[in-house]
């Protein structure tokens, strides 16, 4: 029996998402950018960021609209970060053809200060 189209989109972000988790968590299977509004701070607030997006847990309609935890927000000392995968080619040339397929996607994830977006 095929699946109707709205399975197929779940299956599909559901594998996205994992993905996305695991590098996230790991920062291991993709690059990872620290923009210099993280790069200037003291080593330690550097660590403390890092470990926060690692730890990042709360995506919501709001922050994850298509379920792929590619976006989340964390605050410390009371400053706002960014952080946000993108899915590019292999050759970091242009966008992914297929974000669920590890063959074709080089994930790259940005940590940044808010104030830089």
């Amino acid at each position: 029996m095929k699946q109707n189209i709205s399975e197929d989109a779940a299956s599909r972000a559901a594998a996205i998402r994992d993905k996305n988790d695991a590098f996230r968590k790991s920062f291991s299977g993709g690059r990872v950018l620290l923009t210099p509004g993280v790069t200037n701070l003291r080593a330690d607030h550097q660590r403390a960021v890092v470990l926060a997006v690692q730890a990042f847990d709360y995506f919501s309609p709001d922050n994850d609209p298509y379920r792929e935890h590619d976006f989340g927000a964390v605050t410390l000392e009371d400053a706002v970060f960014f952080w946000k995968i993108d899915y590019y080619d292999l050759d970091l040339q242009f966008g992914s053809s297929d974000p669920a397929d590890d063959d074709v996607t080089c994930r790259v994830l940005t940590v940044m200060r808010a104030d830089e977006y």
